[in-house]
């Protein structure tokens, strides 16, 4: 048997063959990726992105970058000495916190992002829920519980909102046109105002109005783990009732689930919950075999 030289044609030919199942199945879909706070901290890595980004487009695939900022919008609060408080996960913003909010979510990383997309040879566009009426979005509210007292509260998480509707006309008239579109997760309210929503929220809203055929989370974590702490290739909605009641899902993971349950109920054919800082992450997810997360399913 003929020796493969890594590096070589021949390897180099061997890949290409495990990429092209791939690449048709996924020609002309509509991949939906969730690019979050602390994944896109590196540089190296969100150039790495963009090229990613940028390779999908040009082999057929019509990819919408949704972006979150949590980190970066803590890190502006602390430099103008606005305080911020949580409550239920959520970040409590009134309209001086809102206006930062939008200033760096619309403003400095989406511009980044689309930035980074553009020096790697595509052509981002950068826009927000606010465009075209893209999502409207309604007040959350939350119920806490207090753990001295066992009371529950109604908490005013001030401009926090959920998607409500979504119009995807801008969208229709961007994809399968060579331009990526990449999603800040602001959105106005039917009462005129603007609200901040959870950028896994407003994945799982868009990705299931365009009918994605995957909606991809880039995390800080591998994706789902086993109590042993290995990686669950693949999980269907019942399995993940199922762990979160035996406590195999914890903590944060337990909203990340439940938005790909979200996902999935709104059309979204699969969600793939992976690590956005390992390489190509997303390349490796969707054109190899044996894939780079946790696939979730009906």
């Amino acid at each position: 048997m003929t020796e493969v030289v890594k590096g070589s044609p021949q390897e180099q030919a061997e890949i290409l063959m495990q990429a092209l199942p791939h690449m048709l199945r996924y020609d002309e879909a509509i991949i939906v990726v969730k690019y979050g706070g602390h994944a896109m901290g590196d540089e190296d890595v969100a150039r790495q992105f963009a090229k990613d980004m940028v390779l999908l487009e040009q082999s057929g695939v019509n990819p919408v970058v949704v972006h979150g900022g949590g980190p970066q919008i803590g890190a502006m609060l602390a430099k103008l000495g606005i305080k911020s408080e949580f409550a239920a996960g959520l970040r409590i913003t009134d309209r001086a916190t809102v206006e930062i909010v939008e200033m760096v979510l619309a403003g400095s990383i989406n511009k980044q992002i689309v930035g980074y997309i553009n020096a790697e040879g595509g052509r981002a566009i950068g826009l927000c829920g606010k465009d075209g009426n893209m999502v409207t979005a309604r007040k959350v509210t939350r119920t806490v519980v207090d753990p001295g007292s066992n009371i529950e509260r109604h908490v005013d998480l001030g401009f926090v909102g959920e998607p409500d509707k979504v119009d995807t006309t801008v969208l229709d008239q961007v994809l399968g046109r060579e331009l990526i579109p990449v999603l800040a997760p602001v959105a106005m309210g039917t009462d005129g105002e603007t609200y901040n929503v959870n950028a896994d929220t407003f994945a799982g809203a868009i990705a299931g109005a365009l009918g994605a055929k995957r909606l991809l989370f880039l995390t800080d974590v591998p994706g789902v783990l086993d109590k042993d702490k290995n990686l669950i290739k693949e999980l269907r909605i019942d399995d993940i009732r199922r762990l979160i009641a035996d406590g195999t899902i914890t903590g944060g993971m337990i909203p990340k689930v439940e938005t790909c349950i979200y996902a999935l109920e709104q059309g979204v054919e699969g969600v793939v919950i992976l690590d956005g800082k390992a390489p190509h992450a997303v390349l490796v997810e969707l054109l190899t075999d044996h894939g780079a997360g946790t696939l979730i399913t009906r």
